[in-house]
């Protein structure tokens, strides 16, 4: 077991959920930076599906994205130290303020800044959905464009549950998956 890298794995993942305000989205979109682009331990095409996968897993998305990364990583140790990495800040920062729970609700200061963080994720969660959806592009896979813009649609239009849109993604991408895996069995 290469202990430099989970040594690596550990830090990156630690730092994230320090360091990262706005919820799991946002950090599953930075580990996608760290991993893919600055480490290129994981693919982009790879870090989609680990995306989707942790979208559809019961439990925090910032959990369920660090155990299916940690995996590819490193399997079973992987996933121990990038979950422990991953809910460590949050388990010391909740702990903090339930001791000092009164003080903070009633500080406007402390108010004024979550709200104003609050434009901040937006703009990180935007800026990675639109990587992701430029990447999705570069693919040239028409079921893949129609899948995103629809389920944007479902979504922001028509109110459709996101859980839901989720569900019929997971079908129609393994339907896929089995009719280019019998093609490819034909060849």
């Amino acid at each position: 077991m290469d202990t430099k890298k989970l040594w690596k794995l550990f830090v990156s993942t630690l730092y994230l959920s320090a360091f990262t305000f706005g919820g799991g989205y946002v950090i599953v979109t930075l580990m996608k930076k760290k991993f893919v682009d600055d480490y290129k331990w994981i693919s982009e095409r790879e870090m989609l599906n680990y995306v989707a996968i942790a979208q559809s897993s019961p439990g925090a998305i910032a959990v369920n994205g660090a155990i299916v990364v940690g995996y590819r990583i490193a399997g079973i140790v992987g996933v121990i130290v990038s979950v422990l990495g991953t809910i460590i800040p949050p388990f010391v920062i909740i702990t903090l303020i339930s001791f000092f729970y009164d003080a903070f609700r009633e500080n406007i200061w402390v108010s004024l800044m979550l709200e104003g963080m609050e434009s901040g994720v937006a703009a990180v969660v935007t800026a990675v959905s639109y990587e992701m959806a430029i990447g999705i592009v570069k693919e040239k896979n028409a079921m893949l464009i129609v899948m995103m813009v629809a389920a944007f649609l479902a979504n922001a239009v028509f109110n459709v549950n996101v859980m839901l849109i989720i569900v019929i993604s997971i079908a129609i991408g393994l339907i896929q998956s089995y009719f280019m895996n019998r093609k490819e069995e034909l060849e």
